[in-house]
C-alpha cells in the first residue's frame, strides 16, 4: 500500500525544453557536451560550486558570451508551469492521504528563474504543498545516484515498498526500483502528473 508519494520537478510539474541550452549556445562555439561539461554541470547541480563560478567556468569555455548570455541560455530549458498541476498538487495535499516530497536534480539559477516566472506566491504555494522541499543544489546529492534516494527514506522514516517515485528519466526510476521504491516513469507528452490516481 502505497503512504509516500515522491515527485521529481522538471517534466512533471513544470514544463522543459531540454535541448534548448545547447541550442542556445551553440552561437558561441557549443557543438557537444565535453566532459568538462557534464562534470561542471553535475557539479553546479550538487550545490559543489557557487553560481558566479558556475557562470564563470561557462564563459572561459565559451568566451564571447556574455554573462547575461550564459544565464539566459541555462535558464532557456525551463518553459511553463501549468495552473492544473498547482491545483492537482495543491488538492492531494489537502486531502492527507499521503506524505508528499519533491525529489528535484536542480541549481540555484533554475529556482531562481522559476520563482521568478511563477511568482513568488505561486511558488510558495507549491512549495507548502509537500512535507519536504529536496533540491540537489541543497543538500549536495542527485539522481540517479542510490544515496540520495536512501537519504529521503532515512530523513523521514520510509519504507521503500510503501513509497511511489514519479520521475520522467528511466535511469532515475531504475535507481529507484533497485532500492524497492514503486516507481512511475511518466511519459512526457504522453502522460501527465494529474493521472496520478489511475498508478495508485
Amino acid at each position: 500500500m502505497i503512504k509516500n508519494i515522491i515527485f521529481d520537478f522538471g517534466d512533471i510539474f513544470i514544463n522543459l525544453d531540454k535541448p534548448a541550452v545547447y541550442q542556445h549556445l551553440e552561437k558561441f562555439g557549443f557543438t557537444s557536451v565535453s566532459p568538462e561539461l557534464d562534470i561542471l554541470a553535475k557539479n553546479y547541480e550538487m550545490g559543489l560550486i557557487s553560481s558566479a563560478d558556475f557562470v564563470l567556468a561557462l564563459q572561459k569555455m565559451f568566451p564571447s558570451a556574455e554573462k547575461d548570455e550564459i544565464i539566459k541560455a541555462w535558464n532557456s530549458i525551463l518553459l511553463d508551469f501549468p495552473i492544473s498541476r498547482l491545483k492537482f498538487i495543491e488538492q492531494l495535499a489537502e486531502e492527507k492521504k499521503y506524505r508528499l516530497f519533491l525529489l528535484s536534480n536542480t541549481n540555484e539559477l533554475h529556482i531562481e528563474y522559476v520563482n521568478d516566472t511563477m511568482g513568488t506566491a505561486n511558488f510558495n504555494r507549491f512549495r507548502a504543498c509537500f512535507e519536504q522541499f529536496y533540491l540537489s543544489y541543497e543538500i549536495n546529492l542527485r539522481k540517479p545516484n542510490t544515496d540520495i534516494y536512501q537519504y529521503v527514506l532515512s530523513k523521514n522514516e520510509l519504507l521503500a515498498e510503501e513509497t511511489l517515485f514519479i520521475d520522467d528519466m528511466p535511469e532515475n526510476t531504475q535507481a529507484a526500483e533497485s532500492l524497492g521504491i514503486k516507481t512511475w516513469n511518466l511519459q512526457v507528452g504522453k502522460e501527465d502528473v494529474v493521472q496520478l490516481a489511475s498508478k495508485l
